[in-house]
């Protein structure tokens, strides 16, 4: 499902050319703008509603941003902003566990967005690369622990009722390499796929990610449960988003996230900086079999994307090669206590916490 070679020296991403970053006010796609404008390039991002992407316009470099107000699920939407473009970032994709449809609200939008990106690269003679933010839930949605999941796994597993928003990843990211395999564009395609995103955010909202934090402290885990997260810095990530653009021989798809780490590690971390105090930080552990048993029975009773969740991870440690972004892409991920603390760091400045105290 790889796309036609493509010539080198073609794909290689000018410091003069322009790009295009969809969802350009998302949580990655900021800190890619962010990147893209520092080393001077003409940016060009597409956004929902330009009053939602105010922060975008106070970077560093934003005279040479322009912002384009775009739907993915309106064909032509992205055929200007792309025209013209040498790399498109396909960055925008629903977020959320919980939906009213799973259909209409992720797998439409994230397939049809899809698409309405590549027809519009297609008809663009300009863009030599596609640069998609897929995700590890394309990947795996029941890690079993045992096998070292690589880029040439697949998740099979996901429907509409199981893990619905993992199965719009897996459905957006085939109909991407199935549409490069049917059409054959002059353009390559280059996918991401991380696992839990963290850090610090340019904009003030709370994204999905990062809420996972907030409610280890607020009380919304009352417990410490076995479950284990691999964590990829945003910054890195919208770096390795940029060198899948630069390194010309970069094909095919990269995991992208340092090892899985427990909830409890996790937590001991935020109580040693502090966030123990004057917050419901769990204490009691549940990570034991019988306490894995006791979350699977206390999930039948959540959202269905939620109990489908911990039904499938629970008890599971994820384990995975994410050594191409590395070797290939020369891409360096921050250790993930660093990430968390900064995550917190960043939270705290933005109100959603609150601060440490000393012991």
């Amino acid at each position: 499902m790889i796309s036609p070679a493509a010539r080198p020296e073609s794909v290689a991403l000018p410091t003069d050319a322009a790009v295009c970053v969809t969802g350009a006010g998302g949580f990655v796609a900021s800190w890619l703008v962010a990147e893209l404008l520092q080393s001077g390039r003409l940016v060009r991002g597409t956004v929902r509603a330009r009053t939602r992407a105010s922060h975008l316009t106070g970077l560093a470099g934003s005279a040479r941003l322009t912002l384009y107000e775009a739907d993915l699920q309106s064909p032509g939407t992205f055929d200007v902003p792309v025209d013209g473009a040498h790399t498109v970032f396909h960055t925008a994709s629903p977020y959320v566990v919980d939906v009213a449809d799973p259909q209409r609200d992720l797998v439409a939008p994230a397939v049809d967005g899809t698409l309405n990106v590549l027809r519009a690269c297609a008809k663009a003679p300009s863009v030599r690369r596609v640069v998609l933010t897929s995700s590890m839930a394309a990947v795996t949605d029941e890690p079993d622990g045992r096998q070292v999941l690589t880029g040439e796994d697949w998740n099979t597993r996901s429907s509409l009722q199981r893990n619905p928003y993992y199965f719009s990843k897996v459905q957006a990211e085939h109909a991407a390499w199935d549409f490069m395999s049917r059409e054959r564009p002059t353009f390559d395609l280059v996918a991401l796929n991380p696992f839990v995103t963290m850090g610090p955010s340019l904009a003030p909202g709370l994204n999905t990610s990062n809420r996972i934090l907030v409610d280890l402290v607020t009380g919304t885990y009352p417990a410490i449960v076995s479950l284990h997260w691999g964590i990829v810095d945003v910054r890195d990530l919208a770096h390795a988003h940029v060198r899948a653009a630069e390194v010309p021989s970069a094909a095919g798809r990269y995991l992208c996230a340092q090892p899985a780490v427990s909830m409890r590690a996790i937590v001991g971390w935020l109580r040693e900086a502090g966030f123990g105090r004057g917050t419901r930080l769990p204490s009691l552990g549940l990570d034991h079999p019988v306490g894995d048993w006791l979350v699977w029975l206390d999930s039948f009773r959540r959202p269905p994307g939620a109990a489908s969740y911990l039904q499938t991870h629970i008890g599971r440690t994820p384990r995975f090669d994410a050594r191409r972004v590395r070797e290939e892409l020369a891409v360096e991920l921050r250790p993930t206590r660093e990430t968390i603390l900064d995550t917190m760091a960043d939270l705290v400045a933005h109100g959603h916490v609150p601060p440490p105290v000393a012991a």
